[in-house]
């Protein structure tokens, strides 16, 4: 359950940020990136729509990370039920999101981050389909797509193509990936 190589691009802008508030680990499943910030001692909001999800980063950090559990914080959240927006109102030096798209969520995100806050988000663009799931549109970030919605925000990393993805724990057929990433820092 390896962290995304990503967050090592960002920890120091993080450590940085995260005297402002904590990070949300947006739609975070596993949990494997909001434990590597923990590890980090970056306090971090887990947010998931199942209950089984938040229980098992609950367990994982009781096994193995007795020391900053004092750090996390969990949310069980639907963030695509209709008629409801969640991160309104909500502050956080940074969100973190990975392998997740919900287009309407974006104009929320970039307002629950703190000025001088940071966004690090990652996951499959419309090539994706020729070497695994997903597959479908709604859930594949067209080309530049990622970079046009932060193109106000101060854009440190930016990425877009075929990555070799044996090192993540993501199904595909051929070993590869097709991704896009982003490093963001909200304007202050």
């Amino acid at each position: 359950m390896n962290h995304s190589p990503l967050l090592e691009k960002t920890i120091e802008l993080l450590h940085e940020a995260n005297s402002q508030a904590s990070v949300l680990d947006l739609a975070c499943g596993s949990g494997r990136n909001g434990l590597y910030l923990l590890n980090q001692n970056i306090p971090v909001v887990f947010a998931d729509i199942k209950e089984s999800a938040l229980e098992q980063v609950k367990s994982t950090l009781t096994s193995h990370y007795g020391g900053v559990k004092s750090l996390a914080n969990f949310w069980q959240i639907n963030f695509e039920q209709e008629g409801i927006k969640p991160l309104v109102g909500q502050s956080f030096s940074a969100i973190i999101v990975f392998r997740y798209l919900h287009r309407p969520l974006f104009e929320q995100i970039k307002q629950a981050v703190a000025a001088g806050g940071y966004v690090v988000y990652e996951t499959f663009t419309v090539d994706q389909p020729k070497f695994g799931r997903p597959k479908n549109p709604s859930f594949l970030l067209k080309h530049g797509e990622l970079a046009e919605l932060f193109s106000d925000w101060h854009i440190i990393h930016s990425f877009e193509g075929v990555i070799d993805a044996n090192n993540t724990d993501a199904i595909t057929e051929s070993g590869k990936q097709a991704i896009a990433q982003i490093i963001a820092r909200k304007p202050l």
